[in-house]
């Protein structure tokens, strides 16, 4: 796909985001005493806008077990990060009641980052260590509280090379907090259809694998490093034996 045809793609995308996000906007307003009610309402707005990015993007994305988002959750769903396409796939595959986790920057992003503020989702600060832990403890108490699940990247930041980056502890102490099990969400070929850089889509086949559930009823703050290598190894074996059979 040329640049010209990238631009004119994510123009038309960010057109329907732009629709949408007027219309959601009008509706968490009213909903603003309802947190809980705006995090559903901001599930459906993710789809509607993941789903215009990735089409945008020229993927075609293919998916192998999809229906376990919704027969694990409440779960903590963990994905790895190579590609901005990335967010906006973690947008549209997460179950209604998913809530995602963003850095504070994206309140800076116009538009999504306003919706962001007003959605009831929590935001992360990472350049505060305590700050971080007393946000990962609160989210911890409320999506535990209201049923809920949560999305997370372990890497905390997009790949700059595509390959998989060491994982951060985060998931693990969510994990802790909640005891919600940590479901693997393996995305393949994100990096390409959507490389660093100027915009510049490369259309191909986008396959997003939902794996088993891990249990985290015996996990312990003693055994963090284990846990998160663990999880970590599940992603490195799966994405080098590829996506499975369609």
């Amino acid at each position: 796909m040329s640049s010209f045809e990238s631009w004119v793609r994510i123009a038309l995308a960010g057109l329907c985001m732009c629709f949408a996000s007027i219309v959601f906007f009008a509706l968490m307003i009213p909903l603003l005493p309802w947190r809980v009610a705006r995090i559903y309402c901001c599930n459906v707005y993710g789809t509607i806008a993941g789903r215009a990015m990735v089409w945008a993007s020229g993927a075609r994305p293919v998916f192998h077990h999809r229906e376990k988002t919704r027969s694990q959750k409440p779960a903590i769903f963990v994905s790895n990060h190579t590609s901005t396409l990335d967010m906006w796939v973690g947008m549209w595959v997460c179950p209604m009641g998913g809530c995602g986790l963003a850095k504070r920057e994206i309140r800076f992003v116009p538009g999504v980052g306003q919706l962001y503020l007003l959605s009831g989702h929590p935001m992360i600060d990472r350049s505060n260590r305590e700050r971080a832990i007393a946000t990962m403890d609160g989210v911890a108490r409320f999506i535990t509280k209201n049923g809920l699940s949560l999305w997370l990247w372990p890497e905390g930041t997009r790949s700059k090379d595509g390959q998989l980056q060491e994982f951060k502890k985060g998931f693990v102490h969510a994990a802790l907090a909640t005891k919600l099990p940590i479901v693997p969400i393996v995305v393949y070929g994100a990096a390409k259809i959507f490389p660093r850089g100027k915009l510049k889509f490369n259309p191909g086949p986008l396959n997003i694998e939902v794996l088993d559930a891990i249990s985290t009823d015996d996990w312990a703050v003693e055994t963090i490093e284990d846990h998160v290598q663990m999880v970590r190894d599940v992603f490195v074996n799966k994405l080098a034996e590829g996506p499975p059979e369609a």
